[in-house]
């Protein structure tokens, strides 16, 4: 089931003291950036985090799950309502994934 956008607008409100978030549609569902850096994506109208040391062990019981099928775990967060862990979350990952080295692409 694809994401619609008035929920994709509502995650990037809830995430707005977290930096300037950006969506971009990804084969029907969409990547989020924060401050440019790829950190989550929303998929059925579910909102997933990138998985980072950090991540876990500031929210150990956010559960995890693929977001797609074929997908690595994710940081699932139910809540969206939640603005402050949702905020708290994107920091610490989006922090945690500044410090990774870059991939160089092939």
């Amino acid at each position: 089931m694809a994401s619609h956008q008035n929920f994709v607008d509502y995650v990037a409100e809830q995430l707005r003291e977290a930096g300037t978030i950006r969506s971009r549609k990804m084969f029907g569902e969409y990547g989020l950036y924060c401050d440019g850096v790829f950190f989550a994506v929303i998929c059925g109208d579910q909102f997933f985090v990138k998985v980072t040391p950090a991540g876990e062990a500031a929210f150990p019981n956010l559960p995890k799950a693929p977001p797609y099928e074929g997908a690595r775990d994710y940081i699932w967060v139910e809540d969206v309502d939640d603005r402050d862990t949702m905020t708290a979350l994107t920091r610490l990952t989006c922090l945690a994934l500044q410090e990774q080295p870059k991939k160089r692409r092939k």
